[in-house]
């Protein structure tokens, strides 16, 4: 009887030893991709690259959003700045809106003068994978590989993991401008929400699809 609970008792505390481990690794995971995301948000890797990519945000009966004009302007100020011949527009439409994201970033660069040659668009993305997957469809088969992420500095670790793993190389430069302001509480909230969207990009590379990320 003895034997038998000195067995049990063994097990637990090894089962026990195992949890802690596993609790304590878990910590320091999410610790390190906070920081990593933290880090990247806080670098502006602007330089030369075959296309400038805007990802998108909310619109509103075709007028930017704050977030979305922050993010339109700047790569508007980089294109001017001659870094990129192409601006690339992902954002698709919600029920109910007259245009898309894409469409509403259009009309915003053209009426700055930015001639439509020179922008190339998708209006299917309504999440960041599936907006990535239209720029890879939109800029591979062209030869486009090498880009640059424009986004809020806490997307923007996501976004390039995601641009990899398409076969781009990336780059990230955040939109100085957004009202989701550095070290603010809202970019504090998205930041720990990008840690899960990390996580689920990380499991898309297995086979495991997590949807809306």
């Amino acid at each position: 009887m003895r034997l038998h609970r000195s067995v049990w008792g063994e097990a637990w505390r090894w089962l026990l030893t195992g949890a802690l481990f596993a609790a304590i690794a878990a910590v320091v995971i999410v610790g390190m991709l906070w920081l990593a995301i933290r880090t990247q948000a806080q670098t502006d890797q602007a330089r030369p690259a075959d296309a400038i990519v805007i990802l998108g945000a909310a619109q509103y009966n075709c007028a930017l959003s704050p977030v979305l004009e922050a993010r339109t302007q700047h790569a508007l100020n980089l294109w001017n700045q001659g870094l990129a011949p192409v601006i690339f527009l992902t954002g698709g439409r919600s029920r109910g809106d007259q245009c898309s994201e894409a469409e509403a970033e259009w009309q915003y660069l053209v009426d700055r003068g930015v001639p439509s040659d020179a922008i190339w668009f998708e209006e299917q993305g309504t999440d960041t994978w599936s907006s990535m997957q239209g720029v890879a469809s939109g800029l591979l088969p062209a030869g486009v590989d090498d880009i640059l992420i424009v986004s809020d500095g806490f997307h923007l670790f996501r976004a390039k993991m995601m641009a990899r793993d398409l076969g781009f190389t990336a780059w990230g430069s955040p939109a100085p401008g957004s009202p989701i302001t550095p070290g603010g509480q809202a970019e504090q909230y998205y930041m720990v929400r990008e840690v899960g969207g990390v996580m689920a990009q990380f499991l898309r590379r297995f086979g495991i699809d997590i949807r809306g990320s």
